[in-house]
């Protein structure tokens, strides 16, 4: 029987014709790459709807996602400082349990909500495009080809190196924050000045549901505006002193997120009447119009095309890490954990996620019920990660690394599966987006599975239980 990997909390063994990822993000570059994957699309486009599930005090499901995220990065804090290698979730859950199928629909399901965002995100960028330029690219053809070539550009960064794609996540994640400070700055003036009615942060029209009912709702709708801080533990092997830095940084984030998200949703209600900014995709230009009138309204076309191009690049730049670190890991075909000699990046994997989307982009362009959708995949994953830190417990390392509070992760995981039920306003339709998702992936699993069990079976290894991916935990 084959040596399993030996665990120590550092990187996995590599291939002696493979170089290893290079260590490029500190702590200021990371605290960036976090902020602006939280930030993404999400505020720009569901404020009004999450003030639509509660009234005018939305801010409050923006707070309760903030906590329910808070929960689940302590658990994220202790696996990535316990094990700072690629992955994320797969790793973690592949660690805990061991069994192939659960490891590959982890991964498969992450993988899918990120390139399923970028995808999305191309998209909207391309439609921004031809409204800041005033060009008319109509809604099918023009707005899928600009959408391919945006694509195409987001794989050239990610393939020239995380330096370079952090570079450009610096920049985009400036461009998105000044958005929503201007939002922030024009309610901190109409407050002031009197032109804000204060009175809707605290009314809540619930519709019959119930406050309960209705803030759990516009929880699970505003988680989707807080998710991204789990993206960065698949940038750990590229961080330097990812053991250390971690947990002050992915804090840090949560709380400037958190902050300027409940800011916004204020400033937004106390603006805007509620029925009116739950109109349309375009809310905090509403909230422009009515505070500042005068306010050049082509800019925010700039910034929301700027904001998604950033979410776009930080997805696909998970995404393939994901898939690197998998490979790596024995669970999905070794060609995919290639690492380019010159460029030191995963560049099979780029290749890999950059032709999914693609296809999603030509094929399914924009996908119903995006955010729900995504918000409820990874609330599954989020379950599921709260639990491996549990069972991972009996496994210690060698080195020092971050440790949360027992109670922190079981209450985040009954939080995260109370949130993936229908009394968290999930209807059939989500439900059905999610099962054909992973039916694909069951697909996916089972032909990828077999292959291994064929070449394996050919080269006489059909003895070792880790070589078919259904051994126990790689350990």
């Amino acid at each position: 029987m084959a040596d399993a990997p030996v665990q120590t909390g550092e990187a996995p063994r590599q291939p002696a014709e493979e170089p290893s990822l290079k260590r490029v993000m500190g702590p200021s570059l990371l605290l960036l790459f976090v902020v602006g994957d939280i930030l993404g699309t999400g505020v720009y486009a569901l404020t009004g709807q999450v003030a639509a599930e509660v009234g005018g005090a939305a801010w409050l499901p923006f707070l309760s996602a903030f906590v329910v995220a808070i929960l689940t990065a302590f658990s994220y804090l202790e696996l990535v400082t316990k094990y700072p290698q690629a992955a994320g979730a797969a790793l973690y859950t592949h660690k805990a349990f061991g069994v192939h199928f659960v490891t590959f629909i982890v991964a498969f399901t992450v993988m899918c909500s990120g390139i399923t965002s970028a995808s999305t995100a191309s998209r909207t960028f391309a439609a921004n495009l031809g409204e800041a330029f005033e060009l008319d690219l109509g809604t099918g053809a023009g707005v899928t080809i600009v959408a391919l070539l945006f694509m195409g550009l987001v794989a050239a960064v990610n393939f020239r190196g995380v330096g370079e794609s952090v570079k450009a996540n610096v920049v985009l994640t400036c461009v998105e924050l000044s958005g929503l400070l201007i939002i922030i700055m024009i309610g901190l003036w109409a407050i002031g000045g009197g032109d804000a009615d204060m009175s809707r942060v605290v009314e809540f029209d619930t519709q019959g549901h119930g406050v309960f009912g209705a803030v759990t709702a516009a929880t699970a709708l505003a988680f989707f505006a807080m998710v991204g801080f789990e993206d960065s533990v698949n940038m750990a092997e590229e961080c330097k002193e990812p053991s250390r830095i971690f947990p002050k940084v992915m804090l840090s984030g949560l709380i400037i997120t958190g902050v300027i998200y409940v800011l916004v949703a204020i400033s937004a209600v106390a603006l805007v009447p509620v029925d009116e900014l739950g109109e349309g995709d375009t809310p905090l230009l509403k909230v422009v119009e009515a505070g500042a009138p005068g306010f050049p309204l082509q800019i925010f076309a700039f910034i929301t095309m700027f904001a998604v191009a950033n979410s776009a690049l930080i997805n696909m730049l998970m995404a393939s890490r994901l898939v690197y670190g998998m490979s790596r890991e024995r669970v999905l075909p070794g060609p995919l954990g290639r690492v380019h000699p010159r460029r030191r990046t995963p560049w099979v994997a780029i290749i890999f996620t950059t032709v999914l989307a693609i296809g999603l982009i030509t094929f399914v362009g924009e996908v119903p019920a995006l955010g729900r959708t995504t918000a409820l995949l990874l609330l599954g994953v989020f379950t599921i990660v709260n639990i491996t830190v549990l069972v991972l417990r009996r496994n210690p390392v060698e080195h020092k690394h971050f440790r949360t509070p027992t109670f922190i992760p079981v209450i985040g995981a009954v939080v995260c599966a109370f949130l993936t039920t229908p009394l968290a306003g999930h209807t059939s339709e989500h439900y059905r987006i999610v099962a054909v998702l992973l039916a694909v992936g069951v697909v996916l699993w089972f032909v990828t599975w077999t292959v291994n069990r064929r070449l394996h079976r050919s080269q006489g290894d059909m003895d070792d239980p880790e070589n078919l991916g259904v051994g126990g935990p790689v350990n």
